[in-house]
């Protein structure tokens, strides 16, 4: 217990001193996920709304190939980005690997099946309660699409939360192609692995109070956020 303690006490210090080493892992943490999570937006959003809209053949299998990428193993989807970064890969070239950028792809690539499939879920049963009203006022397959997407926005915020939370408790996948570089691709996840098996629990216990606190804290706003759209739009 005595060295529990002692491992919280100087986590504490650490937080209560800013120090740096902390804050840039937490600042690289805070932009990947968050990059990730704006493609994420831009890509997994309108992609869900347009399978919960439309009606298509083969539309079905889509939506059951979406929900089972939402379990996508984090440490296959970093293998595959790997090999298409690496120098033998298609985007070799482009000497992505071992970046941030790097890692921004593999979390993106993660978070979009499980924005998609919350976004899809969210519109199609706006549209199943619209559908008759935005028929008859003539709006087609895209119309429908940003109509919905913009009515269900204060919904949709949960789609937002579970991807940043999938993003910022990535291991597997930044650390097969960020290399968990110090002061280049280290994330507060790869870190508090590393300083965990390296025996430095303060940093690790620092670093772990930091993500809880982010994430609690995302959590806080979003569902003040939309207490509050409830409360004027109701």
């Amino acid at each position: 217990m005595s060295g529990l303690g002692a491992a919280f006490s100087d986590a504490f210090a650490l937080l209560a001193g800013f120090d740096h080493q902390v804050a840039e892992i937490v600042t690289l943490s805070l932009e990947v996920s968050g990059l990730a999570v704006l493609l994420g937006t831009l890509i997994g959003l309108p992609l869900g709304a347009c399978l919960g809209v439309g009606r298509f053949p083969g539309r079905q299998l889509l939506v059951v190939m979406l929900n089972g990428c939402m379990g996508l193993p984090s440490v296959v989807v970093g293998v595959v980005v790997y090999l298409a970064l690496s120098r033998s890969g298609p985007l070799g070239y482009l000497g992505l690997l071992y970046s941030p950028t790097a890692m921004v792809i593999a979390q993106t690539v993660l978070v979009v099946p499980l924005m998609a499939a919350i976004a899809r879920q969210v519109v199609e049963d706006a549209w199943r309660e619209y559908e008759e009203e935005l028929t008859a006022m003539g709006f087609r397959w895209a119309g429908r699409v940003r109509v919905l997407l913009y009515d269900c926005r204060h919904s949709l915020l949960v789609a937002l939360l579970a991807g940043l939370g999938r993003a910022m408790s990535e291991v597997g996948a930044v650390m097969i192609v960020g290399g968990n570089i110090d002061r280049s691709t280290r994330t507060m996840t790869t870190a508090i692995a590393l300083e965990t098996s390296k025996g430095d629990l303060p940093l690790a216990v620092a670093l772990g109070m930091v993500l809880l606190a982010v994430i609690l804290l995302l959590n806080g706003v979003a569902y003040a956020l939309r207490q509050w759209a409830m409360r004027r739009y109701a």
